[in-house]
C-alpha cells in the first residue's frame, strides 16, 4: 500500500472484482489465448496497441504488448499515458509490467527473475503524470514505495508455490534508452543503491499510482549490465537470453492468476 513498506502490507486483500493486466515488455510481445480485442480511445492518444483479453475465468486476464506488435516504439517513445489509460478503462485493477533487465552482478546476473521493489529515476522529457493541465485536478500521489500492494506479494506466493526462484528485493534504476548504458552510468547507478538497469518501469509505474491501481514488476536479467563483465553487448544476444526465462514468465503469471482467484474467493 501506498507509504507502507512492503512487508507491513501482507495482510492487505486482494479486491473484487480482480482483473489482471499484462504490459508485455522487450521479449514478451504477445501472449498466447487472446479470445477479444479491445479497441479503446483515450485523451492520451492511442495506446502501443489493442487491449487483448485473454482470458475470463478464473479472472479476467487483459495483455498489452508495451512497445506494440511487432516491436517497434522504443523506450522514451512509449506512450505510457495512453496504455495505463485504456487498461483501467479496460476494468484493470492489478497491473503487472513485465521487463528485460541488466544485471549489476551477485544474485543479479542473466537468467534471474526478480520483483523490484525500488525506483531510481534516470529517465528526462517523458510524459510523467496525469497532472499536466489545469484541467485534470493535481495530485502529489506517495510514491515511497513504488511497488507495494496485494499484486506483488501474490506475485511472490505464486512463485514460491510453483518453485519457481524469484529475487524478492531488488532497485531498478530506470535509464532513457533506447542505447544501452555506460560502464560509468552503471557504476554510479550501482553506487546509487541499484541492482539492476532497465528502461521503461517509470513513469509506467507511477501512472498506475496516480490512478488507483495495484501495480507491481516483474524484471527478467537479460544480460549483464555495461561494464560488469569484459563482454560485448548485442541485441541478437539480449534476445536469445530471454528464450528460457519467458517461459518461466508465463508459468508464474499463470499461477499469479491462480493466486489472485483464490484470494478473491476469500474476501
Amino acid at each position: 500500500m501506498p507509504g507502507i513498506a512492503p512487508e507491513l502490507t501482507d495482510r492487505q486483500p486482494v479486491p473484487k472484482p480482480c482483473t489482471l493486466a499484462l504490459i508485455g515488455g522487450t521479449g514478451l510481445n504477445e501472449f498466447s489465448g487472446a479470445a477479444e480485442t479491445l479497441e479503446i480511445d483515450t485523451p492520451y492518444g492511442a495506446a502501443s496497441g489493442a487491449v487483448q483479453m485473454l482470458a475470463t475465468e478464473p479472472l479476467r486476464i487483459l495483455f498489452l504488448p508495451r512497445h506494440g506488435s511487432p516491436h517497434r516504439f522504443p523506450p522514451h517513445k512509449v506512450n505510457y499515458r495512453a496504455n495505463i489509460w485504456a487498461l483501467k478503462e479496460a476494468g484493470a485493477d492489478h497491473v503487472l509490467g513485465v521487463y528485460a533487465v541488466g544485471g549489476m552482478g551477485g544474485v543479479y546476473s542473466p537468467g534471474a527473475l526478480a520483483a523490484p521493489d525500488q525506483l531510481i529515476d534516470y529517465t528526462w522529457g517523458r510524459q510523467h503524470s496525469f497532472s499536466d493541465s489545469v484541467d485534470v485536478p493535481l495530485q502529489h500521489v506517495d510514491f515511497t514505495w513504488p511497488f507495494a500492494g496485494p499484486l506483488r506479494l501474490a506475485l511472490l506466493a505464486a512463485a514460491a508455490t510453483e518453485g519457481i526462484a524469484l529475487l524478492d528485493k531488488a532497485c531498478l534504476g530506470v535509464f532513457q534508452g533506447p542505447r544501452l548504458e555506460t560502464a560509468a552510468e552503471v557504476r554510479r547507478a550501482a553506487q546509487d543503491g541499484c541492482d539492476i538497469a532497465g528502461m521503461t518501469a517509470l513513469p509506467e509505474a507511477a501512472l498506475a499510482r496516480e490512478l488507483g491501481l495495484d501495480y507491481a514488476g516483474l524484471a527478467v536479467v537479460s544480460n549483464f549490465a555495461a561494464g560488469i563483465k569484459d563482454q560485448p553487448l548485442s541485441e541478437d544476444n539480449i534476445a536469445e537470453s530471454l528464450h528460457e526465462p519467458m517461459q518461466r514468465v508465463r508459468q508464474l503469471v499463470q499461477a499469479l492468476a491462480g493466486q489472485l482467484a483464490q484470494a478473491g474467493k476469500s474476501v
